[in-house]
């Protein structure tokens, strides 16, 4: 498919919860536009988006899968996200690239707890968003209660712009409401809605005039495009009912891609993955400029420029060389051979912030055989790491262990058969364990004067004080360059988050404001990097003043099953150190809201699924780093040599530094 310059062009992500029908929508989409000849199938393998071999085997996408096609002299890029909570990374970084969006629901599971989570990342990047209630003909299928589910947990500024006809297996298709031959309640309750938002329409319906109904959808499409109104459209993905409609509705609400190619390049790498053949391949969504084949491109992040060999679109399989990238276009860039995810190329000025969906809360120890070479390994896991960057590939090489961080079981599954069908190595992983953080108990002082063994010469006093839940670190200096070299300032500051990766149990420290009040170098004395070795004595010397206060992770779940088996899992979540709201009932079934620490509940969806007989669901999703109780001890075996004990540590840095 090759594209034209200067075409109309949207950027859109399908996303849904796990098993809302969101690869066979895309399926379904590919072939109604004619990209492709035959539909797919996810659970026979052979949908177009799910490429990896694991996905066909598992039915599940793993992997954000880009698809272009054209629909009405639109160009369209689809970007199909994983659903499964444990690919959240994957679905963060296309968020940051999309320009709008479709949220899948089914009409039978309604909103889950991640569905809530993307709509409320959707709502902080203000991306654009159409809602696909899928599986109308499912029994059970309740497109009225899933209305009011929408509009209770994600907003109340959703519309819908079709009427059903017939209800679960009796489902026929639905109606456009801007035709005449939709139902006239069905419409007015539309139009009454849309009247609700905007003063000048609510004055203009309620003055009776005759209505013009062009107007008013020109209306709903400039405030859908804004992302002030949420159209609502249904179908069922699998039959390709409501596929054209969903087609069109995007054409119709959603805004084209901006981007001026008159403009210097600036765009962001997304996505990386490997070519046998080609190597490297960067995913680019460029927001100005052009990139044509042989361009020298500087990657803004590491300061260095690259040379592009090709520029293809790339669809499962397939690829195809289009020679040059337009501003408010994606397409995947060979030959920048050191990129990682996330690296601007050009300017970051168009570039638009990420919205932070995905925070790895376990980590694995790696094994292998001995008759496997350790670097095979470790080097596949750092290429992974590139690939998935929250993966954070850590070789202790003191202890000789390899340690990985997860979002959760599945995901090891899918790390395991990567590592096999790619490199042919077998591994095997550990009990994840939880990971911990640590915060300031206090506000205090620490300082260092580091002046033995010569030459050296560097004093440091910084003030550490507690800061708010999920504030991360606030590093602020507050000495003057007279008495402190601006360089040595920087290195300083550099230091300061490498010295707080790990605490007083070995967790790394957060939601603290680390102040430096007094820096002293010496002239003749001062090394370059006594500072890099001062930085974490003085870190350390405060927090073991002051103390450290354990936090443990949180999650956010939603708990749906048979109302005989409700007063179980509220005594298991007492047990668990839970916290719920009161429950409620519907039709026979309970769904229980709460809160639940990660270390007390790994295992619970597991015994869930058994007493229930697999008639219950448990969705859950982060919801942020709490205080532990007193009685929880969780400490981690430092890496390398505590920089409490300086006469040890001194040595240990010098000699690292040296080498």
């Amino acid at each position: 498919m090759i594209q034209q310059q200067g075409m109309e062009r949207i950027n859109v992500g399908i996303f849904a919860h796990v098993d809302a029908g969101k690869t066979t929508t895309t399926e379904h989409i590919l072939y109604e536009s004619g990209r492709i000849k035959a539909v797919g199938s996810v659970d026979s393998g052979t949908a177009l988006t799910d490429s990896m071999e694991v996905e066909r085997q598992r039915g599940i996408s793993v992997r954000a899968a880009l698809a272009s096609f054209t629909w009405k002299g639109v160009q369209m890029n689809l970007v199909d996200t994983p659903g499964h909570v444990d690919f959240l990374s994957e679905v963060e970084r296309s968020l940051r690239v999309m320009d709008c969006a479709v949220l899948v629901l089914s009409a039978v599971e309604g909103v889950q707890a991640q569905s809530e989570m993307i709509w409320n990342a959707l709502r902080r990047l203000g991306i654009p968003t159409l809602i696909f209630v899928n599986k109308m003909d499912r029994v059970g299928a309740d497109p009225a209660a899933v209305l009011a589910q929408a509009r209770t947990y994600l907003s109340g500024d959703i519309i819908p712009v079709q009427q059903p006809l017939g209800r679960e297996q009796e489902y026929t298709g639905a109606v456009d409401l801007w035709k005449q031959e939709a139902e006239a309640a069905a419409r007015t309750e539309m139009l009454e809605a849309l009247a609700e938002r905007d003063e000048e329409l609510l004055e203009l319906y309620m003055s009776g005039a005759p209505l013009d109904l062009t107007m008013w959808k020109d209306q709903m499409k400039a405030k859908a495009a804004a992302g002030t109104v949420f159209p609502l459209i249904y179908g069922v993905a699998a039959k390709g009912l409501g596929i054209p409609a969903l087609l069109d509705a995007m054409t119709d609400y959603f805004p084209r891609a901006g981007g001026d190619p008159e403009l210097p390049v600036s765009g962001i790498v997304y996505n990386i993955q490997r070519d046998k053949s080609m190597g490297r391949m960067a995913f680019v969504r460029l927001y100005n400029g052009i990139i044509r084949n042989r361009d020298a491109v500087l990657n803004y992040s590491q300061e260095e420029q690259g040379k592009v060999t090709q520029i293809r679109k790339v669809e499962g399989g397939r690829t195809e060389d289009v020679g040059a990238l337009e501003a408010g276009d994606i397409a995947v860039i060979y030959g920048l051979s050191g990129v990682r995810i996330g690296d601007v190329l050009g300017c970051p000025d168009a570039v638009p912030e990420e919205a932070k969906l995905a925070v790895p809360l376990l980590t694995v120890r790696v094994h292998w055989t001995t008759d496997m070479e350790d670097h095979k390994v470790i080097g596949a896991l750092q290429e992974l790491a590139d690939e998935d960057p929250l993966l954070d590939t850590q070789w202790l090489q003191d202890e000789r262990e390899l340690h990985i961080k997860v979002m959760g079981p599945i995901q090891l599954e899918i790390l395991d058969s990567v590592l096999e069908s790619r490199y042919g190595l077998k591994v095997t992983f550990g009990q994840p364990s939880v990971i911990y953080k640590e915060t300031p108990s206090r506000t205090g002082e620490g300082y260092v004067a580091y002046l033995m063994p010569k030459p050296c010469w560097a004093i440091l006093r910084f003030k550490i004080e507690p800061g708010p839940p999920g504030s991360g670190l606030v590093y602020e200096s507050l000495v003057r360059s007279s008495d402190l070299l601006p360089q040595y300032q920087n290195e300083t500051a550099r230091r300061v988050p490498e010295a707080l990766q790990q605490g007083l149990y070995g967790w790394e420290v957060t939601d603290l404001k680390v102040t430096l009040t007094e820096g002293e170098h010496h002239v003749w004395h001062t090394h370059p990097l006594d500072f890099a070795v001062a930085t974490p004595m003085a870190i350390m010397d405060g927090l073991y003043r002051i103390g450290t206060k354990l936090l443990e992770p949180i999650l956010q779940v939603r708990i749906v099953v048979p109302e005989e088996n409700g007063g179980r899992v509220m005594n298991d979540l007492v047990q668990m150190r839970g916290t719920f709201e009161p429950p409620v009932l519907q039709g026979g079934r309970m769904i229980i809201e709460g809160r639940l620490p990660l270390a007390t509940s790994l295992d619970y969806p597991v015994s869930l699924s058994s007493y229930t007989k697999g008639r219950s669901t448990f969705t859950s999703f982060f919801a942020g780093y709490e205080e532990c109780p007193s009685d929880v001890r969780a400490e981690r075996t430092r890496r390398g040599v505590n920089p409490l004990d300086q006469a040890r540590y001194i040595l240990s840095v010098r000699k690292a530094l040296q080498g």
